[in-house]
């Protein structure tokens, strides 16, 4: 194990580095020049939902949201330029019958769905999702960016407004060839003009992040090791601390993208590992096989005094570093070849990580991330479902996946 630990001061030392340079979500202004269209005359936005049928009930949802009505009137100004993307009806009975537990089933009349949302809707998180839809300045199909890392583009929505009347949930529009999507959400129409902006249609509700990394990871049921993994790691350390990485996971300003290990896939390594460390000690093969499949049983193999001199703080923070990397990567942002990614343990001449990813149209139908010292990759665990699902869990301050193998660097 003392194999990592030039990775693991490496990774140290950058880490609050790359923290502070990833700080993204207060940003309100775009980096990259936008070439803006012409105003044409017609519709405002508004007008133009509510005119359009296929829109009907992301029109009431707006409505609700009630940003018609409270200044600044924003998708009603005809001074103001905005980009929507907007689920149509289709997109918005799934989105509700979900909502629902399927109460209001998928073949209920449009006054049955408009009603849920008027009734069953709170207006707060009407605004919140119909504001994390809007980004501030037009963005044609034209415009958005192939390169990665993807540019990010914040929306309207300010989280906590009482933290800083600038904070911004942003969002991240991408392209390669033909394909189209917003965060991994694949257009479905695109660049509707209106006087005051466009609109890109997605076949599913692009919903707002609900909590940090942290929260996610703290909260998981199957993610119990990574967490006692990351206290281990900060043993000693403030949560508020530069290099603390549970600071980093519930920093709102942050921009990163996690690999979580399965607790299955924890115990697995950290088996292997406390195996190893027992035999140069004099275990018989046999002996230390079992002692250690006990050892890791649970979570509390982080915190076992007796491991502490083979699970270091230092060792323990460069492997879950190794896991993070400093940049928001939903699975449709992977390349089609193994590519080198580099992790909070730094950059060259440390070793990254390789992701590479299988397409079918614009759905994700295989990924993967493999460490410098693994003998094959990880699987990430496909499923992006909002919230509670498996890969491209959105948080607001970067993404998640689950993976069903520990990275392991040089």
């Amino acid at each position: 194990m003392n194999s990592n630990n030039k990775i693991v001061r490496g990774g140290v030392a950058v880490l609050a580095l790359i923290i502070l340079l990833t700080s993204c979500n207060k940003l309100y202004t775009d980096p990259v020049p936008i070439r803006v269209p012409a105003n044409p005359s017609g519709n405002t936005l508004a007008k133009t939902l509510a005119s359009t049928p296929g829109d009907s009930l992301y029109n009431r949802l707006v409505i609700r949201s009630g940003i018609l009505t409270t200044a600044p009137a924003t998708i009603t100004d005809s001074t103001l330029r905005f980009t929507m993307f907007v689920p149509d009806n289709n997109a918005m009975k799934v989105f509700i019958n979900a909502l629902s537990l399927g109460a209001v089933p998928l073949n209920a009349p449009d006054a049955v769905f408009s009603g849920f949302i008027t009734a069953n809707i709170p207006v707060a998180s009407a605004a919140g999702i119909v504001g994390y839809n809007i980004v501030a300045q037009v963005l044609t199909t034209a415009s958005f960016p192939t390169a990665f890392p993807n540019l990010q583009y914040p929306t309207i929505l300010n989280p906590a407004p009482t933290l800083s009347a600038l904070l911004r949930l942003t969002t991240f529009p991408s392209k390669r060839g033909s394909t189209t999507w917003v965060n991994n959400v694949p257009l479905s129409a695109a660049d509707a003009v209106a006087s005051n902006g466009i609109i890109h249609h997605v076949p599913a509700m692009v919903l707002p992040p609900n909590a940090s990394l942290w929260v996610r990871i703290s909260t998981d049921p199957d993610m119990t090791y990574f967490k006692a993994a990351v206290l281990r790691a900060d043993s000693g350390t403030s949560p508020s601390s530069a290099t603390s990485l549970q600071g980093a996971l519930d920093n709102i300003g942050a921009n990163l993208t996690v690999f979580v290990p399965t607790d299955s896939a924890m115990r697995a390594v950290l088996t292997q590992q406390i195996t190893g460390a027992l035999i140069a000690q004099g275990y018989l093969p046999l002996t230390a096989a079992t002692t250690a499949a006990a050892l890791a049983s649970t979570p509390a193999v982080f915190s076992n005094p007796l491991l502490y001199t083979s699970l270091t703080v230092m060792l323990v923070k460069g492997l879950v570093a190794y896991h993070i990397l400093g940049t928001r990567v939903f699975t449709v942002n992977l390349p089609t070849t193994a590519t080198n990614l580099y992790t909070l343990v730094g950059g060259a001449p440390y070793p990254g990580v390789s992701v590479q990813a299988s397409f079918t149209g614009p759905v994700v139908t295989a990924a993967s991330v493999k460490g410098a010292a693994n003998a094959s990759p990880s699987v990430i665990l496909l499923d992006p479902t909002p919230y509670t699902g498996k890969s491209d869990q959105n948080a607001t301050n970067g993404v998640l996946h689950k993976i069903n193998q520990a990275l392991l660097p040089q």
